[in-house]
């Protein structure tokens, strides 16, 4: 009989047990110097399309906020400062990443930061019965619904948060 694989829990993966919200988790090989959406999907053996990225950032007057958006596109800075609130936004400075959120560069989930932030999700995730986000450490994605995410985190959908990479 082949022995179980133990998956390391995290506070993002507690959460969701602890609330009995549906979601699996997926292991994958972390390579330190290729943290890309890309290279996660592919290592994993998953669609791009369904790779989401949770990214920090800092809107004027309105303070941090969180954009979920899918791995191979980029966030739209002004579509999310509009959504937030905010005239102008821009992504935290990776220093801050930790502190402010309690991950790490390519361990960032929306679930389980230090603070709930108010959350935008690119609107393109309706279309999936299952998105993969960090399940808040290299190595690990949490599969879940969009609706789920969304209803776990408070989250709000956004019409192109996330654009085609410059």
């Amino acid at each position: 009989m082949a022995k179980k694989e133990k998956i390391a829990k995290t506070n993002a993966t507690r959460l969701l047990e602890q609330a009995r919200v549906a979601h699996r988790v997926v292991t994958y090989e972390v390579d330190p110097d290729d943290l890309s959406a890309e290279h996660l999907a592919e290592t994993a053996g998953l669609d791009i399309e369904v790779v989401y990225k949770t990214l920090v950032l800092h809107g004027e007057k309105v303070g941090h906020f969180v954009a979920v958006i899918p791995g191979g596109k980029e966030v739209d800075l002004k579509v999310a400062a509009t959504a937030a609130g905010a005239k102008k936004a821009e992504m935290i400075p990776l220093k801050e990443l930790l502190p402010t959120t309690g991950y790490i560069r390519g361990g960032c989930s929306p679930i389980g930061m230090k603070k709930q932030f108010p959350t935008f999700i690119d609107a393109s995730a309706i279309g999936h019965d299952e998105i993969f986000v960090s399940a808040g450490m290299r190595g690990l994605q949490i599969g879940i619904n969009p609706d789920s995410l969304a209803s776990f985190v408070n989250a709000t959908f956004v019409e192109n948060l996330a654009r085609e990479k410059k």
